[in-house]
C-alpha cells in the first residue's frame, strides 16, 4: 500500500532531506535550525508561539529499518495572557521531539493508518506537525502570570492585586429588595419615637 501523502515543500525550513541517510540503518545526521513559526502560530488560544517568531530546532535524523527516526529538541518564546487576571505574559518552552517517519511500502507503512504516523515522502520529512504537537502538549491550558495570582473581582472586574484588603461589595438578597425599598420610601414608622 503506497501512501497518498503530498510531497513536502523542499524549500520549507521545516522539511529535512533524508537522501544522504539512504536506507542504511544506523546512519545519522544532526541539524540545527532557526525556523519561523507558521502563520497561524504554534499553541493554544491563551498562550503560544507567535507567528514568525523563531523556533530553535536541534534534531537528529537516524535511518532505521522501517523509516527515519527524528529526535531532538525545539525551543521558542511564548506569549499569552493570564487566565485569571488577563495580564499579558511571556515565557519560554523547551520540548523534546521523537517521531518515526515510515518509509513508503515498509511494513510500518502498510500496517498503520496515514493519520497514525507521518511518512517519508520523496526522501523528505516535514517536522512541523511533530513540533506543533509537542509544543501544544507542553503548554498550560490555563497560564498564570504568577502562582499567587488572585484574578479579578467578580463584581467590579478590577484586579485583586491592586484592590484594598477590605475591598468588598454589598450584596442584598433579592427577596428582601422590595421590603427595603418600601422602608426607604415610607420613612420612620409611626410607632418609632424621633
Amino acid at each position: 500500500m503506497s501512501t497518498k501523502n503530498a510531497s513536502p515543500d523542499p524549500a520549507s525550513p521545516w522539511v529535512f532531506n533524508t537522501r544522504e541517510l539512504g536506507r542504511r540503518p544506523g546512519t545519522m545526521r544532526s541539524y540545527q535550525r532557526s525556523v519561523p513559526a507558521p502563520a497561524d502560530g504554534l499553541g493554544l488560544e491563551t498562550i503560544g508561539v507567535v507567528a514568525g517568531s523563531p523556533v530553535e530546532l536541534e534534531v537528529r535524523l537516524e535511518s532505521v529499518t522501517e523509516g527515519v527516526y527524528v529526535s531532538g529538541t525545539a525551543h521558542a518564546a511564548v506569549e499569552g495572557e493570564c487566565a485569571r487576571c488577563l495580564d499579558p505574559l511571556s515565557d519560554e518552552v523547551n520540548v523534546d521531539i521523537q517521531e518515526l517517519f515510515a518509509y513508503p511500502d515498509s511494513v510500518t507503512d502498510e500496517t498503520t493508518d496515514e493519520d497514525e504516523l507521518p511518512r517519508v515522502v520523496d526522501d523528505l520529512v516535514d517536522v512541523e506537525q511533530t513540533v506543533r504537537d509537542a509544543i501544544v502538549l507542553a503548554l498550560p491550558l490555563a497560564p498564570l502570570c504568577g502562582p499567587d495570582c488572585r484574578g479579578l473581582c467578580p463584581e467590579c472586574g478590577e484586579k485583586w492585586a491592586v484592590l484594598a484588603p477590605d475591598h468588598g461589595h454589598e450584596t442584598l438578597d433579592p427577596r428582601w429588595a422590595a421590603l427595603r425599598e418600601r422602608a426607604a420610601s415610607t420613612g420612620p414608622s409611626a410607632n418609632e419615637t424621633p
